[in-house]
């Protein structure tokens, strides 16, 4: 009895690993409850990774079986990890019978499974619990503590507070000062020539300059070192029912020559800007040659920035055309005798420059700007040989501009607007003795807005006061309105408001001056992308003062463009004008019909 006893002891203390070992597979999913398994005791007597893999079976083979096969790499394969504490000796299931207890299975050192296997459920082995809680490898190295705080205690950088230092940013482009809807108004609000002119005149200056139309048939220009070019050239051909545009009795009318020319520049510098537009015309009535006419105008600005918050515009400008023969001041110069046999209509010029700065500090700028403007007038010639001299009616105009503006938002900048001038006449006293030098002063109040981008423009009202230094002639007291607006109604339609207001010259006897106002309503819409139409009505009132003279004048256009390509448009035009005056032989009407081609070479 004391023999057997001692062999025991001796055989227990030959294998302790063996004793300490306990493994066991999950009744549920057939994995090792211990996820330690697949380590053994290297040579050197560390932990080492098992390279034996079971006969028949890869590394990958029931990784993700779904019954939980102890084959599976999770327990043999060469990515496992296993407890020192496993012993060889490793409990499974049989494949295909989950949830059976497999205890008493046996792995054989040819690493065949042996042994029998139940087939009574166990509850009472390790569930998945005891796996989670099973003793993790022993790490190899330093404690993972001090990496630990390192990684959780220092923020991210987007956690940050830290300041951010930019430098000053020094020479960039201040934004381009979107050119006037018009460039004719600006010019007649505070010249002479506003109540000179038939409304045809006005609104077929702003026809001619068409809205863009779609880029695939936008011109392209040609590009001469750092300017972009935009030439065009048109000609046209129709009818004019009334050239002379007299009283109908007068009226005779004339197949109609237009010809039409501009040129449009643009500078492309990173800073600063200069860029003009320059247009003239000639309408050739072969059946009635007194009445053939030219037509100019044109502007030309240079912005110059001087640092960031000051930049300097200069301005040049030129108007010409023609007087009509029904007009009341020649009809008064003439004794008011019927000149509708002139053998030419006589011609006006009106040019002038500006030369402004403006300083912006921070949202509040003030604009300064001096302007001289010039107006002559070209004596006319009767058929009887009698000439019309009209210098007494050349001046020149000397006017002072100060502008305050603050922006509230880059889309809305309300203003305050104070202008003064003076004109002065070349002859002291005009035919009739009288001194027709005058000084007048303008407020205004406006805004300049863009509101989503679909209405921009801007608009203003105020007061005007002119006095006389000839004591026979009374002082005028005026509203004052004017406003340039484009509304972009939808991608195809284009709606564009101007209008004007101001106190222009006249030789009326009696009368101080006139006080004239201009409207001009124009929409385009696209009904292709190469087929636009343009509708268009203006409005002109001549009221002067201290005369029963009055004249109301309307005029309607309809215009469509046909784009063949970029560079070749076919249009099509119709014009109907008309006053109606208290004056004697100065009404008229007249419908002009033109068809043509329009180049942008």
């Amino acid at each position: 009895m004391r023999l057997a006893v001692a062999a025991l002891a001796l055989a227990f203390a030959a294998s302790p690993a063996r004793a300490q070992r306990f493994d066991a597979t999950s009744p549920v999913t057939g994995q090792p409850d211990n996820p330690g398994v697949g380590q053994d005791t290297a040579p050197n007597g560390l932990p080492a990774l098992r390279r034996r893999i079971p006969d028949g079976l890869s590394r990958d083979d029931g990784r993700g079986s779904p019954g939980g096969d102890a084959t599976s790499g999770d327990q043999t394969g060469g990515d496992s990890l296993s407890s020192p504490l496993s012993p060889p000796t490793i409990p499974t299931q049989t494949q295909g019978q989950p949830g059976v207890s497999q205890l008493n299975t046996r792995i054989t050192s040819g690493g065949q499974r042996t042994g029998g296997s139940g087939t009574t459920p166990s509850n009472l082995a390790p569930s998945n619990l005891l796996r989670t809680r099973a003793a993790p490898p022993r790490r190899i190295g330093s404690a993972t503590r001090r990496i630990t705080q390192e990684v959780t205690q220092v923020p991210s950088p987007a956690l940050r507070l830290t300041p951010i230092i930019q430098q000053p940013v020094v020479g960039v482009p201040l934004p381009p000062v979107a050119a006037p809807v018009r460039t004719i108004l600006p010019l007649l609000a505070i010249s002479p020539a506003l109540g000179l002119l038939t409304p045809g005149f006005i609104l077929g200056t702003d026809l001619a300059r068409a809205i863009p139309t779609d880029p695939a048939y936008a011109p392209i220009g040609y590009q001469f070192g750092s300017f972009t070019i935009l030439p065009t050239f048109a000609q046209s051909l129709g009818y004019d029912s009334n050239p002379d545009q007299t009283s109908r009795q007068f009226a005779k009318g004339s197949v109609a020559l237009r010809t039409d020319a501009s040129l449009d520049f643009q500078s492309n510098w990173s800073s600063s800007s200069f860029q003009g537009s320059l247009r003239g015309s000639y309408l050739e009535t072969p059946q009635n040659e007194a009445a053939s006419r030219p037509a100019a105008d044109g502007v030309v600005r240079l912005r110059i920035d001087a640092n960031r918050d000051l930049h300097i515009d200069a301005e040049g400008r030129f108007l010409v055309d023609t007087q009509r023969t029904g007009n009341p001041n020649l009809l008064a110069a003439a004794g008011n005798v019927q000149i509708a046999t002139a053998t030419s209509r006589p011609l006006l010029a009106v040019y002038g420059a500006s030369l402004g700065a403006t300083e912006t500090f921070n949202r509040l700028s003030v604009t300064l700007r001096g302007s001289v403007d010039r107006s002559e007038f070209d004596n006319a010639r009767l058929s009887d040989g009698t000439i019309i001299n009209q210098s007494d009616r050349n001046l020149n105009q000397y006017s002072l501009q100060l502008r305050t503006a603050f922006e509230v938002n880059p889309d809305f900048s309300p203003f305050v607007d104070i202008t003064g001038d003076t004109r002065v006449y070349d002859l002291r006293r005009d035919t009739t003795g009288v001194q027709r030098d005058s000084d007048g002063i303008s407020l205004a109040v406006g805004a300049s807005f863009g509101l989503a981008r679909s209405l921009t423009g801007e608009i203003s009202a105020g007061i005007q006061h002119r006095t006389y230094v000839d004591p026979t002639l009374r002082d005028i007291n005026a509203p004052l309105v004017n406003a340039a607006l484009v509304w972009s109604a939808s991608p195809l339609t284009t709606v564009r408001l101007t209008a004007a207001t101001g106190v222009t010259e006249t030789t009326i006897p009696g009368s101080s001056g006139i006080f004239t106002d201009v409207a001009t309503l124009e929409v385009q819409h696209d009904l292709l992308r190469n087929l636009s139409l343009v509708v268009g009505g203006s409005f002109l009132q001549n009221v002067y003062q201290n005369s029963t003279i009055r004249e109301n004048g309307f005029s309607a256009t309809a215009r469509l463009d046909y784009h063949f390509t970029r560079w070749l448009t076919l249009r099509g035009t119709y014009i109907y004008q008309q006053i109606n005056s208290t004056q004697v032989g100065s009404s008229f009407r007249d419908n002009t019909f033109l068809l043509g081609l329009r180049v942008n070479p």
